[in-house]
């Protein structure tokens, strides 16, 4: 091949370039208008499933022997999942317990999985959620800043949870994942395919994709769509994502104690998660998603990225969510010879006047 590069005219050698180029160019936008078909196909889908599931609702006018309480249940949770926090893992379980515990589960599917939304979208969003009657009790998950749904008039607000990690893992498994993918779908390919810089090697080297930057994501999925909170490294980002778990979260778990997690979701809110701990426990696809080839960080990289001041920003949140979950793990649960049990109702009401006849 050598030889015949050398022997091959200089005109010739250009147009077999060009030509070269055009193809790849050729190929990369097949490949583009292959990506936009099967997005629109699934939107396709997926309205699909609505208006069936909408059909069944009018046709026997929700007639499916359900209890008062189902009838007139308007709860709607929405899991504004971090990526890379076991989140996949968690969400199968809902899939799981749907039919069984009677409520819908959604998927909110966001273009290039951009967190924000546009004003426009945000009220489409609030409106489908407090009005879609048909899809109530509703279970909605997606990878969504946090949306504080009071700015915008209506009366219901949904239930908020959500799941953090140790933001180093995070990283590191979000960084892995792009290159090799994991065991839910091996045969997708991912962004980073044919990569194969560990994360030692990123660090070091001072590589854009393991940069500190990167760590910043679970305070601005908490903090919502306030511009200040995509401003990586802000501690008004931090004291308003710290405000949200708070006021607005029923429950923030930690990956690192999923199963506690679950557990108590499960005592808190039967109506959703009856079921849920024994499945996570049992079930086939609550430990499904595994990211392949992952290699753990070493010191030295672990205490370069420590240096960060994001790092300590994002840290100072994950303790923070990590000891409100603790807390509130102490006051709904106890061990018992190695097993966590879930205390039983620890209040009654007395003295009720006036007395009924």
């Amino acid at each position: 091949m050598g030889l015949l590069r050398s022997t091959m005219p200089p005109k010739i050698q250009l147009l077999a370039v060009l030509a070269f180029g055009v193809a790849m160019l050729l190929i990369e936008n097949q490949i583009q208008r292959l990506d936009e078909s099967r997005a629109k196909l699934e939107r396709t889908i997926a309205r699909h499933e609505v208006a069936e599931v909408e059909q069944r609702h009018s046709e026997d006018g929700g007639g499916r022997d359900l209890s008062p309480v189902a009838e007139n249940d308007d709860t709607v949770i929405i899991y504004n999942r971090v990526p890379k926090t076991a989140s996949t893992s968690f969400t199968n379980i809902a899939y799981d317990l749907c039919s069984k515990n009677r409520f819908h589960v959604l998927h909110i599917n966001t273009t290039k999985n951009n967190p924000v939304m546009s004003l426009q979208d945000q009220v489409r969003f609030v409106r489908n959620v407090t009005t879609w009657r048909e899809m109530k009790p509703g279970f909605y998950h997606g990878h969504v800043a946090y949306l504080d749904f009071s700015k915008f008039g209506v009366k219901g607000k949904p239930m908020y949870i959500n799941v953090v990690r140790d933001p180093i893992e995070r990283l590191v498994s979000y960084y892995y994942f792009l290159r090799f993918g994991d065991d839910y779908r091996p045969g997708l390919r991912r962004r980073k395919q044919g990569d194969k810089k560990s994360f030692d090697d990123c660090v070091s080297s001072g590589g854009s994709d393991c940069a500190a930057e990167k760590l910043w994501l679970q305070i601005p999925f908490f903090c919502g769509h306030h511009s200040e909170c995509w401003n990586a490294g802000s501690r008004w980002a931090l004291e308003q994502a710290k405000y949200n778990l708070v006021n607005e979260y029923l429950l923030v778990g930690v990956t690192e104690e999923l199963e506690d997690f679950i557990m108590i979701l499960e005592a808190a809110l039967p109506r959703f998660f009856k079921g849920a701990a024994e499945l996570y426990r049992t079930g086939k696809r609550s430990h499904l998603r595994k990211t392949t080839e992952k290699k753990p960080p070493t010191k030295e990289t672990i205490a370069k990225l420590q240096q960060s001041n994001i790092w300590k920003i994002e840290n100072e949140f994950y303790e923070f969510a990590l000891e409100q979950f603790q807390f509130v793990r102490a006051h709904a649960v106890r061990e018992k010879d190695g097993e966590l049990y879930v205390l039983a109702q620890s209040f009654f009401y007395e003295k009720i006047y006036p007395k009924v006849n």
